[in-house]
Formats: structure tokens, C-alpha cells, sequence
């Protein structure tokens, strides 16, 4: 009987299989050995797209003579720098004595496509060929894994996909590049007064760069409108609130010209007439029209993906997606959580029927010890399977991020955040178990001389899972919570007795006051609210059958959207300041903006880019072929490669590149 082989993604992770398997093994140069099996890795990559050069030396200059660049076969080289790996594992592949392969790379699209290069480069035939899917590097999971593998066809659709957007990316990357480079390089260059000036173009950075642009120019061009409100200055029982005028039905300025929105005017003069009509004797008392009474209750949130997660994390840390990708890496292969790179925010089915391990483990963990004993001593896990937290059709490849339950031992040797971003994750997995929190909530509409007047009043009445939400790094800050109108419990009691026809009183010395305010301009992304956008891609698409159509497709992938945005900062489009995390573009950016917006429009479009992404989906899913998508791919590219050759040249840019620039120091 001959020996397994099994491939993982990086070391750590060969390591952690090893010790699954309980296999005493042997290391060697680049692998390990037992009499049972031999356990690799690659190191990330080791086979990449060739370059146009390498098809033919005329690609190496940049010339519209050979573009577009569509070859018929693509070509693959094994990478310089991690050649001796890919030769140690392209040689275990081929050995005589290794009859079955198990696939442990990643799983999921990438992790595929950097199996199915080495195979291809390697030439492997003949030998059984199994995937390990697993969603997490616990011990158990791991046995799960290999013990379920499933034949590697299975996943061909997901290997083609995987295949398909990487010559996506190189297509539109090399051609674009080139195209808008051979045509307004040089402007750019000049203008920037720069030495030289490759322009960078892509089908996700590109759109990227262009939410960011427009949001941009929205707040340059947003003009604040001061406004006014009128407010009733209230009392019940010696304590004071405040009530706010509105236009509604039976107002004198319902309807009026004279209004912002409802519940203001957009002249003082406006405001103050109206107070002096109120204040006219003799000055009625106000009257309750109608009191509300009525209990809210707000449910725990859905569970962590990454885009969420890197999107507290972003708001809690001020750290980076990309570091927040590191750090949910790191967790998931020291045991602590599971598989970062997921889309979903619910649980299988088949994870909610043995949630009570994850939970068991979690009484390890100081922190939150004591929640999870209240959860395992009531039971409160019992009717999980039945709720919103769990749902198998919006699961594509791993469900959302969990706390495995083990690897606690793991946390001394964590950098602070790590640790803190492992709360994150540990906190909002047990509020799930418990009950939403209950606010009570009182609406007043009150009647002063035909006009309305409302005042609302909220207080929490059951913390319910809100006491699980008392993060350790945040014990000096006010919980971010809607605060609490009421004063005091008595208050709240003597507002509950209000009822149509009641009276309260007014401000004998300042029944009515005039309140200033003014319109604020969008707010600027930052990294986390991006990656968001990026995930939410449909909120751009008026259309509501193409918002429909690409609804849970986004701009680039959980496991991409991180890298997309370090490099827009690195090529110098946008600017992202560590602090606040807040992303502007440059002006170099914006020149780029003007460029693509001038000669490929459709590539700033976030539902081209989204729909390309369902495509690659529908690939995965076996519902259009590779060859279709291939089919679509090549015309696109090759009619915008066209189209820019045919274009005037950059200098006709200058007076967009002009206005630009009035927004920059130079």
C-alpha cells in the first residue's frame, strides 16, 4: 500500500495536520515523512501568469500594435524566488510510492487555484486526488476533513472559476495598463511634472476608485442649508423635555415653500413668526393629542464575515482590512476562530446541532466565562437551529467567523489587538443565544393652537443581550446606545398615565425657542465603511432588476477586497491616514478618474464590476460555462483597448486635470 500526501498552504498549517493525524513524523527539507504519509506546502504562490514577453519578445515594448494582447493558450512559470519548494513538491507529487493526494490548501477559490497550478505545472497524472474542505485547524475539524474528503473534481466548477478571474484581471490589468499608458502616460507625466507615469487600471480597483472619487466630489460640491426649528420647552412633574414642531396634516405650513423638510424653515424670520403666533394670549396649555405606548425590541446582530469585521475593526482599532485580514488569519491558525475568508454571516445547519463544544470551550475563556455557563446551565442554545442565525442557502463556500472553543491556551502569546479583535468575534457569537434587549418607548403628539408638537421618550427595559456586548477595551467609554430621554423611572411612570386630552405644561419665561441647525455633506469613507461598499455594491444600481441580479455579489471578494485598497494606496491613487482610518483620493487619483472616466467609462460602473463577479459565481455553480464567460472577457477587452487607441490623446485632459487640481497643493 502506497503513502498520502498531503499539500497544505504554508508550514504552519503542514504542522497542524501532522499533529492531527498523530503521524510521528519526520522533518525534511521542505516536507515531513512517516511510514504513513508525507505532509508538503507550498509558500503561498509558487506558479503565476506568464508575462506577454515571455509568449513573444515583440510584448516586452509597450506598443498599440500588439495590443489587445487575448492569447489563445495561457501561458505559467513557476515564480524565481520559491522555485526549490515547488521543485521539492512537484517531485512528492510524481513519486512512485504516493498513490492518494489530499488538496489542504485554503479552502476556497484561491486556495484552489494555487493547487490546480502546481498540479498543471507539475504534470501529475495517475494518482487518486481528494479535497480537504474544512472550516477551522482544530484538531477534530481537521479529521472531519480528511475523513470526508471529497473526490477533486467535485470541485473543477470552483478550479475553473478561480482560473477565469485570474485571466480577468490579467486581461484587463495588461491590456488596460498598456492602452491608457500608450495614451495618457505622457500628460500625466508632464502634468505632475513626475519622471515617468504608468497608469494602473483594473477591473476592481478602478471602481474602487471611483466610489471614492465621487464621494469625493460630493462634499467638495455639497452647500450647507442653515435651517430652523421650533421647539416647546415642557414640563411634567417639575421635570423639563422638550417638544419639536412639525408640518404634518392641519399644520398652516403644510406644504409650504417656506419649510425644510418638515420639521423646519429655512428662514429665521419664518421660525419666529411662528413662535409669536404660539406665544399670542392667551398661551393654551399644551394638550395630548395622542400618546403612544409600545415596547421595542432590538435582536442581537448577525454574526462576523470579514467585511463586518473589518469593518468594526476599522471603527474599534483604527486599523487597516488588511491588518484585520492578518489578524483574522492568525486566529484561524493558532485554533482560536474559524475560517476568516467568508461572505456569510449565519451558521449551517449541521454547525448549530453541535454548537454546544464551541460554547463549552468558551467557559475557558475569562473574559466571557460566565456567559457561556448561563448558556450551557439554561439551554439557551436549544432553539438556535430555528432562527435567522442559521441558514444554509446563504452559505456559499464557510459560514460566518466563530470562536472554535480551543486554542485559548494560544491567546498569551497575542499582540493586544489580536487579542481584543478575538473579543469582538467571542462577544457577538454568545449574544446570538440570548434574547433581544427591550426598550419601552412613549411617542407624545401634542396640540397648541392647531399646530403639532411631538416629543419621544425611550428606556431600556431588558438589557437582554446588550450585557454581553460590555467590551473589555472599551470600559471607559459611554455604551453606544440611543441615550435614555427619561430621567428617572418615575418620569417614565407619570408619561405612561398621558392619555388623549391630558395637559402639561410650558416654560412660563421661554414657552418656545428657536433652534439653528444646518445640512451636513456625506461623510468621507474610511477603510472599513469602504470595504463595506465594496461588499454592498447594489446600493449604487438604480435599476432594481440589475440591483436584483447581482444581489450578493460585490465589488472583488472577502478574501481580495483588503489588497485591492492597500494597493490603490501604494500605486499613490488614494491617500489613507492611519489614525482615523479616513481614505481620500490624490490628485494623481483623481487624474486617473478623468482618464478611465474619458476613455472606459464602464469600468468605474460598480454593477459591471458586480456583475462580472456573478459570473464568476454562476462558473462555480455550473450554471453558464467557463468557455461563455471566456467569450464575453475577450470582446469586452478587446472593443475598450479599441476604443482607447482610438481616442484623442491626454492634452485634451488638461482642463479636467485642471479642475482637478485646484483641490491640491502643488
Amino acid at each position: 500500500m502506497g503513502k498520502s500526501l498531503f499539500i497544505a498552504e504554508k508550514p504552519s498549517v503542514a504542522r497542524e495536520f501532522a499533529a492531527a493525524l498523530g503521524y510521528h513524523m519526520t522533518g525534511k527539507d521542505g516536507f515531513m515523512e512517516s511510514p504513513e504519509a508525507v505532509i508538503t506546502w507550498c509558500v503561498g504562490h509558487l506558479v503565476t501568469m506568464s508575462y506577454p514577453e515571455k509568449y513573444d519578445e515583440k510584448y516586452r515594448r509597450w506598443s498599440f500594435e500588439t495590443l489587445p494582447f487575448i492569447p489563445d493558450e495561457f501561458q505559467y512559470e513557476v515564480i524565481d524566488s520559491v522555485k526549490k519548494q515547488f521543485e521539492i513538491v512537484s517531485g512528492l507529487l510524481k513519486r512512485s510510492d504516493v498513490d492518494i493526494i489530499y488538496v489542504c490548501t485554503d479552502s476556497g477559490r484561491e486556495g484552489e487555484y494555487i493547487y490546480r497550478l502546481v498540479e498543471r505545472q507539475a504534470g501529475v497524472t495517475g494518482k487518486v486526488r481528494k479535497r480537504v474542505w474544512i472550516d477551522s485547524q482544530t484538531h477534530e475539524e481537521i479529521r472531519r476533513g480528511i475523513r470526508e474528503a471529497k473526490d477533486l473534481s467535485d470541485y473543477d466548477n470552483l478550479c475553473e472559476a478561480a482560473y477565469l478571474r485570474a485571466k480577468e484581471d490579467y486581461l484587463m490589468g495588461i491590456n488596460f495598463s498598456r492602452a491608457l499608458t500608450l495614451k495618457f502616460g505622457n500628460s500625466v507625466k508632464e502634468y505632475l511634472k513626475i519622471d515617468k507615469a504608468v497608469i494602473s487600471a483594473g477591473r476592481v480597483m478602478t471602481c474602487v476608485l471611483g466610489i471614492v472619487v465621487k464621494r469625493e466630489r460630493e462634499i467638495r460640491e455639497f452647500v450647507k442649508t442653515p435651517f430652523y426649528r421650533v421647539v416647546a420647552n415642557l414640563s411634567l412633574g417639575g421635570k423639563p423635555f422638550e417638544g419639536e414642531w412639525r408640518a404634518v396634516a392641519g399644520s398652516r405650513y403644510e406644504n409650504s415653500p417656506l419649510l425644510y423638510k418638515e420639521n423646519g424653515f429655512l428662514k429665521k424670520e419664518t421660525a419666529q413668526a411662528l413662535t409669536d403666533l404660539l406665544e399670542q394670549a392667551p398661551v393654551p396649555e399644551p394638550v395630548v393629542e395622542k400618546a403612544e405606548k409600545k415596547k421595542e425590541t432590538k435582536n442581537p446582530p448577525l454574526l462576523y464575515n470579514l467585511a463586518e469585521l473589518q469593518n468594526d475593526c476599522a471603527r474599534y482599532f483604527k486599523i487597516s482590512p488588511d491588518e484585520t485580514l492578518r489578524i483574522a488569519q492568525e486566529l484561524y491558525e493558532k485554533k482560536l476562530t474559524t475560517y476568516p475568508r467568508t461572505d456569510a454571516r449565519v451558521l449551517s445547519t449541521a454547525v448549530a446541532k453541535e454548537i454546544v463544544k464551541q460554547i463549552k470551550g468558551l467557559c475557558q475563556y475569562g473574559q466571557c466565562a460566565a456567559f457561556a455557563e448561563e448558556i450551557l446551565n439554561n439551554q439557551l442554545y436549544q432553539k438556535l437551529a430555528k432562527s435567522r442565525y442559521v441558514n444554509d442557502k446563504q452559505i456559499t463556500d464557510h459560514y460566518a467567523i466563530i470562536p472554535t472553543g480551543q486554542g485559548l491556551g494560544n491567546l498569551k502569546g497575542l499582540q493586544a489587538v489580536s487579542a481584543q479583535v478575538y473579543e469582538l468575534i467571542v462577544r457577538r457569537f454568545l449574544s446570538i443565544f440570548y434574547p433581544g434587549a427591550v426598550y419601552r418607548k412613549i411617542a407624545l403628539t401634542l396640540l397648541m393652537k392647531g399646530e403639532r408638537f411631538f416629543s419621544g421618550f425611550k428606556v431600556l427595559e431588558s438589557e437582554g443581550y446588550l450585557k454581553v456586548m460590555a467590551y473589555s477595551f472599551l470600559k471607559k467609554k459611554k455604551e453606544e446606545e440611543e441615550p435614555d430621554k427619561a430621567k428617572d423611572a418615575g418620569f417614565m411612570e407619570a408619561l405612561g398615565r398621558l392619555k388623549k386630552g391630558s395637559t402639561l405644561s410650558l416654560d412660563k419665561e421661554k414657552p418656545y425657542e428657536i433652534k439653528e441647525g444646518e445640512t451636513t455633506p456625506p461623510k468621507r469613507y474610511n477603510s472599513g465603511t469602504l470595504i463595506l461598499t465594496m461588499e454592498n455594491a447594489g446600493q449604487f444600481i438604480e435599476d432594481e432588476e440589475l440591483r436584483e441580479q447581482i444581489r450578493g455579489s460585490g465589488i472583488g471578494t472577502s478574501a481580495t477586497r483588503a489588497e485591492i485598497l492597500k494597493k490603490l494606496v501604494h500605486i499613490g491613487y488614494l491617500a489613507l491616514n492611519k489614525k482615523t482610518q479616513i481614505i481620500t483620493p490624490t490628485l494623481m487619483g483623481e487624474m486617473i478618474y478623468e482618464i478611465v472616466d474619458y476613455s472606459i467609462r464602464p469600468l468605474l460602473n460598480p454593477a459591471l464590476t458586480a456583475s462580472w463577479e456573478k459570473g464568476l459565481t454562476q462558473v462555480a455553480e455550473g450554471t453558464i460555462t467557463g468557455k461563455e464567460y471566456m467569450g464575453k472577457l475577450d470582446d469586452f477587452v478587446s472593443r475598450r483597448t479599441n476604443l482607447v487607441r482610438q481616442s484623442a490623446g491626454g492634452r485634451s485632459l488638461y482642463g479636467r486635470y485642471d479642475m482637478a487640481a485646484k483641490n491640491y497643493e502643488r
